[in-house]
């Protein structure tokens, strides 16, 4: 019980820690967003409603059992869902990083994409990071059926974008999830950028080579 009691302690103060910084440097505001990171028991802690990333309070995340039971702590946030989804699908995630940053909500508005693979391959580390960016189809924010649409989508990716909404994305650890989504959402001010320039993204050949390492 200590163990577990020290690891939700420290786990606590990293979500804080990980929404300041990204509250920080803009790339959240408001009360939007939401973390979550999954327990080595399968409970999760999640940053609740109506609450800023940059400002939140370690002892007043919402705690939700292995089965999705909301057990303690505020209110949870409507998109608790769109965590739970992830963690089902991807059984290797540890944390999930869900943002309405501006730049991948841009993207997302944009018609005549490939949809199945919404930016193209310009840096390595979005390869390496991201990989495969999906769309998933616009659901009213809390419709229980944008559930099912991610899941479909993440059973073949740790990131998806919402339609008209946002990010959505998993690692195997909160720094993890943090750190891609930051890379998904600077390589989407990259493509916004170019738009409209001839560019010269990573080949097929080399995008393939990054994903084997």
């Amino acid at each position: 019980m200590t163990a577990i009691l020290s690891e939700e302690t420290r786990m606590r103060d990293e979500i804080t820690a990980v929404g300041k910084s990204l509250f920080d440097r803009l790339f959240t505001f408001g009360s939007t967003g939401n973390i979550s990171a999954r327990l080595s028991n399968g409970e999760l802690l999640m940053t609740p409603t109506n609450a800023s990333l940059g400002a939140l309070d370690p002892g007043r995340l919402s705690k939700f059992s292995a089965e999705g039971v909301h057990l303690s702590g505020d209110k949870p946030t409507k998109e608790a869902f769109l965590h739970q989804c992830m963690y089902c699908e991807r059984q290797d995630a540890g944390a999930v990083v869900h943002l309405h940053s501006t730049h991948a909500v841009a993207v997302s508005l944009i018609e005549g994409l490939d949809e199945a693979d919404l930016l193209p391959p310009l840096t390595a580390y979005y390869v390496m990071r991201v990989g495969r960016l999906p769309l998933v189809p616009y659901y009213p924010p809390g419709d229980a059926a944008l559930a099912g649409a991610v899941a479909e989508k993440a059973r073949t990716s740790h990131a998806v974008l919402l339609a008209n909404h946002g990010p959505v994305v998993a690692g195997a650890t909160l720094r993890e999830a943090q750190y891609a989504t930051e890379e998904l959402e600077e390589t989407a001010k990259l493509f916004l950028m170019l738009r409209g320039e001839r560019i010269r993204p990573l080949t097929a050949r080399q995008r393939d080579e990054l994903a084997r390492k």
